[in-house]
């Protein structure tokens, strides 16, 4: 049996945090305009060509049918024939429509399986309508499948690569209806946050109106800032053009990301620390058992007797390192102090989940 107890030391001092300036970036990077926005297109279709690779049609009978119906509107009978094809695979499409696009466009498309094939490489995509939530078609796909894995077996081994049953059409698809969306008529608009912040709204509101020389925005909530566009000789989009160029310091809240399966740490410039000491080290105690059985001599009475040996070894291990950091403890001040001890990521994630637990961690913590 073996237990492991660690121990190290740090002592962090932390004295009145100095402010970090934050980059400056522009009102379209971090807001959304009320209409503008994308749509989701989705449809059913066959990829055909396959090497061999594609639905076996016995456990696939929807590919049959579907590869039936699309035979007879192209002026093939194949009813009472018997047509198993493994070159044809069933797949759903997917695409998102992009805000303003017109007739005659393009759009990329996935492509995924939906039974049983086991590669899609070198495939063609057959005619698909692409229809959005209101069940109408807005798009049609037609391509060659691009995967980026694949897959190679033998009698007894295999191996896979990636995701070979899903690839992607760039320029797939062709828009064939536009999405009415009448932009200019709107008076008035929302601007919609991706990250809600009261303070980062504020600020919105603030340089919209300072820099226009009008009153033309009002923060409704931390997620939302309204526009109230002037009536003039511009339009509404030359207008919002010129508002999403302008530039501030977004507020950003302090936050420490932890992905625990990789063992990944991202810490926000904002993250502040308060007077803690961390102690860390290494004690191992190992304790092994080697039992000795005695036995009588030949022709001796007496029994066997079991008699028990322990071995027990202590090892403390190197002294605890200690560092000292008299200075505004902030996130490269905890980093270069982690970094000195030589803690590992893994090892870094329990001391920040330790030290948000002892409330010397000012951040929120968000584990993946």
């Amino acid at each position: 049996m073996k237990f492991i107890v660690v121990f190290v030391c740090i002592v962090l001092w932390c004295f009145s945090p100095t402010p970090r300036a934050s980059a400056q970036v522009k009102i379209k990077d971090i807001v959304d305009i009320e209409g503008v926005r994308g749509n989701d297109l989705v449809g059913y279709g066959l990829v055909i060509g396959l090497d061999g690779s594609g639905d076996t049609i016995r456990k696939s009978p929807y590919t049959e049918e579907a590869l039936s119906n699309l035979l007879e509107r192209l002026g093939v009978n194949i009813q009472g024939s018997d047509f198993r094809p493994n070159n044809v695979a069933a797949v759903l499409v997917t695409a998102s429509l992009p805000a303003f696009a017109r007739k005659g466009s393009r759009i990329d498309v996935n492509v995924s399986s939906i039974g049983d094939a086991k590669n899609l490489s070198g495939g063609t995509l057959i005619m698909t309508p692409l229809n959005a939530a209101d069940g109408n078609v807005y798009a049609v796909a037609q391509g060659s499948v691009l995967i980026s894995g694949f897959k190679a077996e033998g009698d007894a081994a295999s191996i896979t690569e990636g995701v070979p049953t899903s690839g992607t059409i760039p320029n797939g698809a062709r828009v064939e209806q536009e999405i009415k969306f009448d932009l200019n008529a709107m008076r008035s608009v929302l601007l919609a946050l991706r990250a809600p912040d009261f303070t980062t709204a504020m600020r919105i509101e603030t340089i919209i109106n300072k820099e226009s020389g009008h009153n033309i925005a009002e923060m409704l909530d931390a997620g939302t800032v309204e526009l109230t566009l002037a009536s003039g000789s511009k339009s509404t989009a030359h207008q919002l053009a010129t508002i999403e160029n302008y530039q501030l310091n977004p507020a950003q809240k302090a936050r420490v990301v932890i992905d625990q399966r990789s063992g990944t740490i991202v810490l926000g410039t904002n993250v502040k620390i308060s007077s803690v000491a961390i102690a860390k080290g290494n004690l191992s105690i190992t304790i092994a058992e080697t039992p000795v059985t005695s036995q009588p001599n030949p022709f001796a009475q007496g029994q066997s007797i079991t008699m028990p040996r322990t071995s027990l070894q202590i090892n403390d291990g190197k002294p605890g390192n200690i560092a000292m950091i008299n200075s505004n403890i902030t996130l490269p001040d905890l980093v270069a102090g982690l970094n000195a001890l030589g803690v590992s990521p893994r090892e870094m994630i329990d001391i920040l989940k330790t030290m948000k637990t002892a409330g010397a961690l000012h951040a929120e913590l968000v584990l993946q």
